[in-house]
């Protein structure tokens, strides 16, 4: 297991996890700030919802970087075109991948202490051993600069995370009523099921077909994308499961109002 870190590497990768963790809290801060003066809600929330509020604002930042970022690279870019690119997949890598492993690491780092400082008001063990495994994962790919493309694929379930602190933001504002927390609910079904659960489809056909690529890295790496991969997966079953549940009961509600609603018109 050869992992030689060049100049350029020993000074990319340290920026790019303090830019995560400067990003985290700048946009905290702005978060913060644009809440206090632009919604009148925020001003009545406890100060550990406010705290929750202003996380959810860099959760939110980070998801929409990072699913754009993964996206760009794996889609668009061509580093992972078989038809481009002679060398195998899972040892390609790029400095953007490179940069959205820092800032994620970053990211994550700044989240979990905040979890672990507020514990268990931001969220609970799950939490916990979703960002310990994906530091673990993100970390190993960062290091060794094999599997980027794997990697990639699982950040971008990221951009579910928006529909999931954008209902949060509804219940906390008295919004649960509203319109917008019905379609939210819809696209964080439809969401989820597209990015959490068929891509991870996708992503475990692909390694089957590429198992030739997927043996030949060192054998820490063989086990960890045998392993974390499939956690992380049951966890996202399991997260569809109470999805599914909330959004039928929420569709009840709505349905059983709108008859009422007939019933006294009649």
């Amino acid at each position: 297991m050869d992992w030689s870190i060049g100049p350029e590497e020993q000074l990319l990768w340290p920026a790019s996890v303090l830019a995560g963790v400067v990003m985290c809290g700048a946009v905290y801060e702005t978060t913060r700030q644009i809440s206090s003066r632009c919604f009148k809600c925020y001003d009545g929330l406890s100060p550990m919802q406010k705290v929750e509020w202003n996380n959810r604002g860099f959760s939110t930042f980070h998801a929409l970087v990072a699913a754009a970022v993964s996206f760009y690279v794996v889609m668009v870019s061509g580093l992972f075109s078989e038809d481009i690119n002679n060398s195998i997949l899972i040892g390609r890598k790029s400095w953007l991948s490179d940069s959205m492993f820092g800032v994620s690491i970053g990211y994550f780092l700044t989240d979990l202490a905040m979890i672990l400082w507020y514990f268990p008001s931001l969220g609970g063990k799950e939490f916990l051993l979703h960002h310990g495994l994906s530091m673990y994962a993100i970390g190993l790919a960062l290091f060794s600069g094999k599997a980027h493309m794997y990697i990639l694929m699982v950040l971008f379930t990221e951009a579910t995370t928006p529909f999931v602190n954008l209902r949060w933001y509804l219940d906390v504002a008295g919004q649960k009523t509203h319109r917008l927390y019905l379609c939210n609910g819809l696209a964080l079904f439809v969401g989820w099921l597209v990015a959490r659960i068929i891509l991870f489809v996708y992503f475990f056909s692909h390694m089957y077909f590429h198992f030739d690529q997927v043996k030949s890295i060192f054998a820490l790496g063989f086990y960890s994308i045998m392993t974390v991969p499939p956690t992380i997966a049951a966890m996202n079953v399991f997260w569809f499961w109470k999805i599914s549940k909330g959004m039928v009961k929420t569709l009840c509600k709505s349905k059983s109002k709108a008859l009422n609603g007939n019933g006294k018109t009649d």
